[in-house]
C-alpha cells in the first residue's frame, strides 16, 4: 500500500470533465482508508471504535453547516447566514458539533432540513441557468473556481464521510443497523 501523504492526495479537478470529476472524487475516497490505514502495525489495525463526543444531534447540525457554507461559500461567494455567520470558527471549530446539545430534536431537524431546502433552491436554479458546468463565483487562491459538479461532489463526499459515523452511534442507542429504513 502507497504511503498517502498531503503531497500525493489525490485532488478532483475544480472544473473538470464529468469524468475527471466523478473518477477524481473516487480516487479520493479510495485514498481515504489508505491513508488511515498506512502505518499502522496489527494491533493499530484491530483498534475497535473507542469513547467520541460526536452525536447524532452534532452530525445533523454539521451537515446543516456544510449544506449552507458550501453554497454560500463556493457558488454564491456570499457570507453564510444564521446562525453560522456569527459563530467564531477559529475560536471553536467544533461550534456545531458542540452546540447541538444545547437544541431540541426538533430545532436540529428542521435546521438541517431548511438548510437542504436551501441548497436545493439554489441548485435547482444553477441548473435551469446552464447545467454542472457552470463555475462558482468563489476563487481560489490559484485562480481557479469550482464548477457545480464539484460542488456536489463535495456534498455528496462528506454525507458519505459521515454515514459510518451515524451507523454506529444510532446503533449504540438502540441496536437499529442497516441501509435502509423499514418499509
Amino acid at each position: 500500500m502507497t504511503e498517502i501523504t498531503a503531497e500525493v492526495w489525490p485532488e478532483p479537478p475544480l472544473a473538470g470533465t464529468e469524468a475527471a470529476a466523478v473518477l477524481g472524487a473516487l480516487e479520493r475516497q479510495r485514498a481515504t482508508p489508505a491513508w488511515k490505514c498506512s502505518g499502522l502495525d496489527a494491533a493499530g489495525l484491530r483498534a475497535t471504535f473507542g469513547a467520541s463526543t460526536l452525536t447524532l444531534g452534532g452530525l445533523l447540525k454539521h451537515l446543516a453547516h456544510v449544506e449552507d457554507s458550501h453554497f454560500a461559500r463556493l457558488w454564491l461567494a456570499s457570507a453564510v447566514g444564521a446562525p453560522w455567520g456569527s459563530v467564531d470558527w477559529d475560536g471553536d471549530p467544533d461550534w456545531d458539533y458542540r452546540s447541538a446539545a444545547q437544541d431540541t430534536p426538533e430545532q436540529l431537524r428542521a435546521l438541517w432540513r431548511e438548510s437542504v431546502a436551501r441548497s436545493r433552491v439554489i441548485v435547482d436554479e444553477a441548473l435551469r441557468a446552464g447545467g454542472l458546468d457552470q463555475l462558482g463565483a468563489h476563487t481560489t487562491r490559484s485562480g481557479e473556481r469550482p464548477n457545480l459538479r464539484r460542488i456536489l461532489l463535495d456534498l455528496i463526499e462528506e454525507y458519505a464521510r459521515h454515514a459510518g459515523h451515524a451507523d454506529l452511534i444510532r446503533e449504540s442507542v438502540d441496536g437499529l443497523t442497516g441501509e435502509d429504513p423499514p418499509r
